[in-house]
């Protein structure tokens, strides 16, 4: 069919169906094709085609798009520039799509969006407000995407009068006939971070519908700021609405359970997760577990959670259980933990130190003697902590 219809439309098209179906790289594949055919791509084939790259991480084959938009004149199409600049966000290249940003001396909203969210996405919140700022200096108008750019920075902050501000603007804004319900997760989120659930709340309560995303960050906001049984009664609620939870709702349950020291509890949920959702238990799940039976005293459990993950332990599964056997002054499981510590970070010193504790705890001052020698011989010491006069954003 595409033989007979060379025309970049039905490619497109194709193109198009792949990247829906979250197949990248057949996507890809059916894009060579069209170029061995020697089919030149539009302004319609490019956004779909970087939308595939980016759900693969191709920088190298973006690279080579970006070059052909340049070369046939498309790169300040709006499609295309906001293409590319969402595709070098998206692989930690924030100053090249600043860069293609800031190049375009007649801006369109779609790149306005693309620069916020990838600077939100890269932890660049002060940026990104700056950005918003100079949006509306240039008489434009935001739209839903550009609000949740905004708002999920501002979360970052914890900055409670800005985010009064952006809440304002969301519900002033002409553009919003009717609310958006990611944007409405945008500012739940938002208000979690910044410690204020009851107006995070009074936006879940007030929405029309909510989807698991609604229902995951009031949750997770719950669990943060330590509202341990309204996080595990939301939980409840959204069972009882059958919206069906994710790896990210577990996050949340079992970290509420992690602060209210919960430990059936969050058995029942971890085992709920695998064999009721059948979800995969993650490194942040384990994580929660290992702290969680650690914080109740019960190490060898924590330990053998450890040794029947089905992936390697990071630094912070491991720290989970140092601090634990320091509280508890546990010198076997210490010196065992300290060892996988050792051999992911050598360098760092807190784990000779929190070792060190553990021995003073128990009395055995010849190995506190001894780890101040290996401290020493290794030119390591303890980073003095520090406050700061002032804080600015």
């Amino acid at each position: 069919m595409l033989q007979s219809y060379p025309a970049p439309f039905h490619w497109n098209n194709i193109i198009r169906s792949y990247t829906r179906l979250e197949a990248p790289n057949k996507a890809l594949y059916i894009y060579v094709f069209m170029s061995r055919a020697g089919v030149l791509p539009d302004s319609y084939t490019f956004p779909i085609i970087l939308k595939a790259t980016c759900q693969c991480f191709a920088i190298e084959i973006g690279r080579q798009l970006h070059s052909l938009a340049i070369r046939i004149g498309l790169e300040s199409n709006e499609f295309c520039e906001s293409g590319f600049i969402s595709l070098y966000s998206k692989v930690g290249e924030l100053e090249n799509a600043r860069k293609l940003f800031d190049e375009n001396g007649e801006k369109k909203l779609g790149s306005w969006n693309a620069i916020i969210s990838g600077l939100s996405q890269g932890g660049r919140a002060m940026e990104v407000i700056d950005m918003f700022i100079k949006l509306k200096q240039c008489g434009l108008e935001p739209d839903g995407v550009t609000m949740v750019g905004v708002i999920s920075a501002c979360g970052s902050l914890g900055d409670l009068d800005l985010a009064l501000q952006l809440h304002k603007c969301v519900f002033q804004a002409k553009s919003f006939e009717k609310s958006d319900i990611l944007m409405l997760n945008s500012l739940i989120d938002m208000y979690g971070k910044c410690g204020r659930m009851d107006l995070a709340y009074n936006v879940f309560s007030r929405m029309d519908q909510r989807n698991v995303s609604s229902w995951t960050s009031m949750i997770v906001g719950y669990a943060t700021n330590g509202h341990v049984n309204e996080a595990l009664e939301c939980f409840c609620c959204m069972r009882e609405a059958r919206v069906r939870p994710n790896h990210v709702t577990f996050v949340g349950v079992l970290s509420a359970c992690v602060h209210g020291g919960k430990v059936q509890e969050g058995k029942h949920f971890f085992h709920i997760m695998k064999n009721v959702y059948q979800i995969v238990p993650q490194l942040p799940h384990y994580g929660c577990m290992v702290d969680l039976l650690g914080r109740a005293g019960l190490l060898e459990e924590a330990g053998e959670m450890i040794e029947g993950m089905p992936m390697k332990a990071n630094v912070v599964v491991w720290g989970c259980l140092m601090g634990a056997c320091e509280k508890f002054g546990n010198v076997k499981m210490g010196e065992w933990v300290a060892k996988h510590l050792l051999e992911l970070e050598p360098w760092n010193d807190g784990v000779y130190v929190v070792l060190s504790n553990i021995y003073a705890s128990r009395g055995s001052w010849e190995e506190v003697e001894s780890i101040r020698r290996i401290m020493k011989n290794g030119k390591l010491s303890k980073i003095p902590g520090y406050s700061l006069s002032t804080a600015s954003y």
